[in-house]
């Protein structure tokens, strides 16, 4: 009815009837109904003019962007194009562009009408449209990959109308555009591009597309040969062999319908498979390459199964041509073409038999070698996974045929840089296969800085692989880090570094094994070196390392007595490391390894040194205890009484082996917590080794520890009041070195001399007594006159005490202060000694000797210049014939203190050397053997002192000695060797050991004349007994 329109005038009346229905049906469910309405429109607005129809176009495009159905804006769509048509060229270019913009309208359903208008625009537009195609194919394939399903279809549609249209006269238009859509990265867009470019290609072959096609077979397909010189004929060779590549590869795509999709569009339009694929090879393969080296990685993917899967179905038939091929690509000045070859050969000689590749095995090797000393890094690594790939096949040879030339290529400095990152690349897919071939060149003496970075690259690769090679690689490697050449040591210690941190759990023990010997090594440098990188590894490992700790803290301890110093100082800062690894609440458990470490540090120093006060150099260093410190206070803070005990003990030998001025810096950190431990509650094993390490830190230690004098003072008065006899004589001795630092003394004297007078214990009176003597051996100088008299007075009662204990402390503290007191007070305490009371007891006898003696030793000098001298003298001689051998023996003993004096000072006065010599001479055949011993050791020290005094009264004193030599005590023989050693100067020559062969038997003489000379023990020797 509306083609019938001739004369506009005569419709206008019917118009506002007719619109409304044509509208109504152009929403209809049936298709053919909607088209007949959008023609109706189309000629009304041919007939009439647009008019008359004001509002029909904007409502029309209204429409195409309503939510409410498909068939509302299809119809509106396909209403709007004959509307178009209708109105003209002008008008349709006006409306494009917003066309355009609504594909891609952030809502589906306007996205989806304005889409929908591509499908019917060539119907109703015809040739015209093809002009249009370059813009608006790109809105249908981005409709293509829309995540609306209603959009896809809509641009489906549209693409399969478009090629249904203009297959054969748009076609360099289309083709371009559905190839590109084949590669998109979206595989909605791949599948529907390889769906359109089925429906091209069966329109330029004439057939449908439509057949079934089953079975597996890729040889036989549905189309012919006539069909396929049609394709060639529209399409041109070169063209139609592109287009079947790009849907070979999308075969193999990742996607399930792309690959279903293309399988259809192969099948259809290649009769013969093989046939067909030798004829496209080149193009193939350089389709793959380039998809192979593309940087989507599905792609990538796509491209090697496609590789692949022509590889292991047509192998022998297609490998002729596939290879030379991919050797060719690798002379591409592309480097992505070039890494596209690599991942090309890795999947082709994955997917081919062994033996199938063993006669291309000529071109594989060089290629991959080649490939391997690419100038483009993603080229190497790619070449490093094809070398994997082909030591599958190829085993040994292909490391036999590539691993010696890249090694080669490392000496060339132009090469060496690729070269070294082929290795990386080969090392990090095959590393057990390739380390025993490549590290014996690069370890291999002397090593060069380049072999140094070499290894350290490889290492970096390699990981655990190293785990089995340590001890080829880790040797040179310390070795080469005390090189003379800095760079050279610089890449060693760099290199070693890297080795130390790949290893992994299973190659911790080789590599402990491994440092701990090189930490053995006669080198210092080696030594250094190894010192270091054991720091170096535990600071910065995350292994658990806490099994192989106790060694190496034992070892870098012992190495502290290195005499290199600078290996010291590496070993100890490699102790502070490998402790610093450790767990807090673990370092108590290291306190007995600690201890050990140090007393083996102590004892080789001992030996070294024979003699003189033994410190181990690593602490002497500055913040020399920093590293070990940490272990003892947590031992003394948080561990078992027991343990608490040994870091104390241990804290001590440590302090003991420090020197002064390394240990300042530490002593308020060690006294805080010692004083703190002692005041708690512990068992007196923890106190006793606490008092024994505060001795030795205050001897030490010294002025730095006046901050804690009063706190020191008062712990060590309250423990000479315990109950345990160990912890009474520790503090009386720690106190005793204390006031040396006391200003004040006469408090400290008063206070002791209290607790003296009140003790009721005679465990606490003798430690009282020992701690007298400490301060008045220290700070005597300190202590007023009027303070001492009170001591002498208090002393004078106590050595006259039955206890044996309490008179021998009472004497030894009488020596100490007789020496600060005025001559007449002394001679005064001399003749109150020395005169005998109307009824003496042995205790009183023996106490007062005693006393005697130790003034002896104290002040010799004054006894001898004191105006009692005489009288000392005269109750001397009376002892020495006392009925009591305890009393005889002290008078021998302090005989030998005064004989030593005047040997020494050749003293002439009254009561000299020749006079009181005889007196010990009768002393050596005295009936008690202790007499005897004792007599012998104080000519002993005579003789020790002075010799040439000694020898006029040989006549007398040999025969003596010689009965002495055979007494049938073993001490007294002992002690008779010791003196004839001296007094007859046996090691001086043979001329002494004849002369004395005059009194002793030769046997005896040669045979004494052996003992050492210096190897009298303290309590031997008159001087220090």
């Amino acid at each position: 009815m509306c083609s019938l329109v001739t004369e506009p005038k005569d419709m206008l009346p019917y118009i506002s009837l007719m619109l409304p229905e044509v509208k109504k049906v152009l929403a209809d469910p049936i298709p053919e109904v909607r088209a007949v309405a959008a023609r109706a429109l189309g000629s009304l607005i041919r007939g009439m003019g647009e008019e008359n129809f004001p509002d029909l176009v904007p409502w029309l495009l209204e429409t195409l962007k309503s939510d409410n159905s498909n068939v509302e804006r299809s119809g509106a769509a396909q209403g709007l194009s004959e509307v178009l048509a209708a109105l003209g060229r002008e008008h349709f270019e006006l409306v494009l562009p917003d066309i355009l913009r609504n594909c891609s309208h952030q809502k589906a359903s306007v996205r989806d009408g304005h889409l929908t208008l591509f499908k019917y625009f060539p119907r109703s537009l015809g040739p015209t449209f093809q002009n249009y195609l370059p813009r608006v194919l790109p809105a249908i394939l981005d409709g293509l990959a829309d995540e609306n399903e209603s959009v896809r279809d809509a641009a489906l549609s549209a693409g399969h109308v478009l090629v249904e249209h203009y297959a054969t006269t748009s076609l360099p238009l289309l083709l371009p555009a559905v190839e590109d859509g084949i590669f998109n990265d979206n595989w909605r867009i791949r599948q529907s591009s390889v769906e359109l470019l089925g429906d091209l290609l069966f329109k330029v072959a004439g057939t449908s597309g439509k057949a079934i096609l089953e079975g597996g077979s890729d040889d036989e397909g549905a189309s012919t040969e006539a069909q396929g010189r049609a394709i060639i004929d529209v399409l041109g060779r070169e063209k139609r062999n592109e287009v079947l590549a790009a849907v070979y590869m999308v075969r193999s795509d990742v996607s399930l319908t792309v690959r279903q999709a293309a399988l259809h569009v192969w099948k259809t339009i290649v009769a013969n498979t093989p046939k067909t694929l030798k004829e496209i090879m080149p193009v193939l393969m350089n389709t793959l390459i380039s998809s192979l080296a593309s940087a989507s990685s599905e792609r990538r993917q796509v491209a090697g199964r496609a590789l692949g899967e022509l590889v292991r179905k047509l192998g022998e038939r297609v490998l002729p041509s596939i290879i030379p091929i991919l050797a060719q690509g690798l002379q591409d000045s592309n480097g992505s073409r070039r890494q596209g070859v690599c991942i090309g050969l890795s999947e082709v000689m994955a997917s081919a038999g062994k033996h199938q590749l063993v006669t291309f095995m000529g071109d594989l090797i060089p290629t991959i070698r080649t490939a391997l000393c690419d100038s483009v890094s993603e080229v190497r690594e790619a070449a490093g996974l094809a070398f994997s790939t082909l030591y599958k096949s190829a085993g040994m040879q292909a490391i036999d045929e590539i691993v010696p030339t890249l090694l080669h290529a490392l000496e060339d400095e132009e090469t060496s840089a690729t070269a070294l990152d082929g290795l990386k690349q080969i090392l990090s897919v095959r590393t057990a296969a390739v380390l025993p071939h490549i590290l014996p060149k690069l370890v291999h003496p002397p090593l060069s800085a380049f072999n140094a970075h070499a290894l350290g690259a490889l290492a970096d690769v390699a990981g655990p692989g190293l785990d089995s090679h340590l001890g080829t690689v880790l040797p040179p490697l310390i070795e080469a880090m005390g090189n003379d050449d800095q760079e050279v040591a610089t890449l060693a210690k760099k290199a070693a570094e890297t080795v130390v941190m790949v290893i992994d759990e299973e190659g911790l023990y080789s590599l402990i094994a491994e440092l701990l010997k090189s930490l053995g090594d006669t080198q210092a440098s080696v030594r250094r070196g190894s010192a270091y990188l054991s720091g170096f590894f535990f600071k910065n490992s995350k292994l658990d390392l806490l099994d192989e700790s106790p060694n190496l803290v034992t070892t870098l301890i012992v190495m502290l007595t290195d005499p290199d110093s600078a290996t010291v100082q590496s070993s100890w800062e490699a102790l502070g490391c490998v402790i610093g690894s450790l767990p807090k609440d673990i370092l108590p458990t290291y306190v007995k390894v600690v201890r050990d470490a140090v007393s083996t540090a102590r004892d080789k120093e001992r030996r070294k040194r024979k003699g003189g006060p033994i410190l181990i150099p690593g602490f002497c260093l500055p913040k020399a205890l920093q590293p070990v410190l940490p272990v003892f206070l947590q031992g003394l803070m948080s561990g078992s009484a027991e343990l608490r005990e040994q870091a104390a003990e241990g804290l001590g030998e440590l302090i003991d082996v420090t020197s002064e001025n390394a240990l300042r810096p530490f002593v308020v950190p060690i006294t805080g917590p010692l004083i703190r431990i002692i005041g708690d509650r512990f068992p007196w094993q923890v106190k006793s080794a606490i008092l024994s390490t505060l001795g030795i830190l205050i001897s030490k230690g010294g002025i730095a520890l006046k901050p804690f004098l009063p706190q020191l003072q008062t712990t060590f008065i309250k423990c000479l009041q315990d109950n345990t006899r160990v912890v009474r004589s520790s503090s009386a001795l720690a106190l005793g070195k204390l006031s040396a630092l006391s200003t004040r003394v006469d408090p400290l004297v008063n206070d002791l001399l209290s607790n003296l007078q009140v003790a009721s214990e005679i465990g606490v009176k003798e430690a009282i007594l020992v701690a007298l003597q400490g301060v008045s051996k220290y700070a005597g100088k300190s202590i007023t006159a009027s303070v001492i008299n009170r001591v002498l007075v208090v002393l004078q009662d106590l050595v006259q005490s039955e206890d044996d204990q309490i008179r021998s402390s009472a004497a030894r503290a009488m020596g100490i202060v007789s020496q600060y007191v005025e001559d007449t007070e002394l001679a005064s305490l001399l003749h109150a000694l020395s005169v005998p009371a109307s009824s003496e007891s042995l205790a009183v006898r023996h106490g007062t000797i005693l006393a005697l003696s130790s003034v002896f030793r104290h002040g010799a000098s004054h006894v001898c210049g004191s105006s009692a001298f005489p009288t000392v003298v005269d109750c001397l001689k009376s002892r020495l014939n006392d009925d009591k051998v305890p009393v005889r023996e002290t008078a021998t003993k302090a005989l030998g203190c005064l004989l030593v004096y005047q040997a020494q000072s050749h003293y002439s006065g009254t009561y000299n050397f020749s006079e009181l010599l005889p007196f010990l001479s009768s002393s050596l055949r005295d009936d008690a053997s202790d007499v005897r011993r004792r007599a012998l050791g104080g000519l002993k020290s005579v003789a020790k002192v002075n010799a040439i005094t000694v020898i006029s009264y040989l006549p007398t004193l040999g025969p003596a000695i010689a009965e002495c030599l055979r007494d049938a005590s073993t001490p007294v023989r002992l002690a008779a060797e010791r003196c004839a050693l001296h007094v007859f100067q046996l090691t001086k020559g043979m001329e002494n050991v004849q002369a004395a062969q005059k009194y002793i038997t030769g046997l005896d003489a040669r045979r004494i004349a052996k003992q050492p000379e210096l190897s009298d023990s303290s309590e031997d020797d008159m001087v220090g007994a």
